[in-house]
């Protein structure tokens, strides 16, 4: 089989083609990747918020043990599928670069496969939820809710991980508008959803968990059918494959790190908002850190969208032997992220005074709100710049460095100092922030360094042993 070689010359440019054009022509394939990847994490995110919003129309009981419940499951299922699916970036994202078309498929289909195969124990822990929730201390009352919330919610993990599958198969080819598309029919289709199960059909709380699973599935089976009947897939999809049951090791040497590289940051805010519940008047505390979050959470969305346009552009020109493509793909999107990154931290403490009225009608929360909103603007500033960072690392296929630097900058940096903030120097709520951005100061710090240090010739020879099991010579790319 011929392997593609550079297209490119040494320098990375086309005979007459200057160095204001590609960069131009660059910024357009990352913003046009971005755009609708942005809008496509939103609306796939905003299903579950949805569902949430029905349920706090039924009273304080179900809301707290559906907000319980949503908690838990993030942490002990979907971050854990979210973080394994990151590496068909890298997988599929380099073998579309490298003309491997009908790899896309094998590598969707085996991601699918050891997914479901994780989905299993996790839903089993999830049918536990309520006793678990109880034995750690909750109120029975609100565990009893969150555990049968949790339980309707079984159906929506299976249907979550081969969701992710066919997201990042159309991605690492391009094909973002589909996602975007899909996702926004299916959160305008959500709201009747929910509607039905929790109203129509009388299942209250139950209903809002059944709608997320039926909304997921939906989403699904949309992408599925695209995927089955579109030409631009007819080369990376080329039906059921027996190859998908070989190399789920290899798979999964990628497939853990990406999920550690996930968790261990999604799982420090989740400790954080539990030590929020340790300090003085921890309702205030709590209340005022959950909101904080939200903020956090929906800035994040766009860094988010930067990410996966970054991953797929830097594994698309590894796998197809361009090395000062990817390079450039990458000086590109640290200059667009600085600006989106800086520009939402300044909007976040512009209107620092709505943050708290949007969310309570609480006077102390509210001006609590207030003054914690420009240390978070920090925060979401800085906790963007990592996350397209480690878009750059996942397209490099370098999720076991990315895991370890999570780790260390969360677990032995980030909790510690804001442990030692908010509880030694009596901080509260913003010591705990403090913490968190020490420990994303120091993510930053070292992806960036790697990142400015990375031989990108290293990384296409990676890429093709990768794809296609052997080489270049080095002496090919110089």
């Amino acid at each position: 089989m011929e392997v593609p070689l550079l297209t490119l010359t040494a320098s990375g440019k086309k005979s007459g083609e200057g160095k204001e054009s590609l960069v131009l022509t660059e910024v357009k394939k990352q913003l046009y990747l971005a755009g609708p990847l942005v809008a496509g994490q939103l609306l796939q995110n905003i299903v579950q918020m949805i569902s949430i919003m029905f349920v706090g129309h039924l009273g304080k009981l179900p809301l707290a043990g559906a907000s319980v419940a949503s908690s838990f499951a993030t942490v002990t299922g979907f971050s854990l599928l979210g973080g394994m699916v990151y590496s068909l970036e890298t997988l599929c994202g380099q073998a579309f670069g490298a003309a491997r078309h009908h790899m896309l498929g094998v590598y969707k289909q085996r991601a699918m496969v050891v997914l479901s195969l994780v989905s299993l124990p996790a839903a089993a822990v999830w049918a536990c939820a309520g006793q678990i929730l109880a034995w750690c201390g909750l109120d029975p009352e609100i565990a009893a809710a969150a555990g049968g919330y949790i339980r309707w919610l079984i159906p929506a993990l299976f249907a979550y991980g081969p969701l992710q599958c066919h997201v990042r198969f159309l991605q690492a080819q391009n094909a973002v508008v589909p996602v975007m598309l899909s996702s926004g029919a299916t959160a305008v289709a959500h709201v009747a959803v929910c509607w039905l199960l929790v109203h129509g059909l009388g299942m209250g709380s139950n209903g809002a968990a059944l709608g997320t699973a039926v909304s997921y599935l939906v989403n699904l089976s949309v992408l599925a059918v695209y995927v089955r009947v579109s030409p631009a897939c007819r080369d990376t999809w080329t039906g059921f494959s027996m190859e998908a049951f070989r190399g789920v090791g290899d798979f999964l040497k990628l497939a853990v790190p990406s999920a550690l590289m996930v968790c261990m940051v999604w799982w420090s805010f989740e400790l954080l908002v539990l030590l929020s519940g340790l300090l003085p008047n921890p309702k205030l505390e709590t209340a005022v850190f959950s909101i904080s979050m939200n903020i956090a959470f929906m800035a994040f969305m766009v860094p988010l969208g930067l990410s996966a346009a970054i991953s797929t552009r830097v594994s698309n020109e590894l796998g197809a032997g361009r090395p000062e493509a990817a390079r450039l793909a990458t000086r590109v999107i640290m200059v667009i992220a600085f600006l989106v990154c800086a520009a939402e931290g300044l909007v976040v403490l512009l209107v620092r005074n709505i943050w708290g009225l949007a969310y309570s009608n609480n006077e102390e929360v509210t001006k609590y709100t207030v003054r914690i909103t420009p240390t978070l603007a920090v925060a979401i500033f800085l906790d963007g710049l990592q996350g397209v960072l480690s878009g750059v690392i996942r397209g490099c296929g370098q999720q076991k460095i990315g895991a370890f630097i999570s780790i260390a900058s969360y677990y032995i940096v980030g909790v510690p100092s804001a442990f030692f903030f908010a509880f030694l120097c009596h901080l509260g709520g913003k010591g705990l922030w403090f913490g968190q951005i020490c420990g994303m100061v120091v993510q930053m710090v070292v992806l960036l360094s790697i990142t400015l240090c990375t031989n990108w010739d290293k990384e296409v020879l990676k890429a093709n042993e990768r794809v296609f099991g052997s080489t270049y010579p080095v002496d090919m790319l110089t």
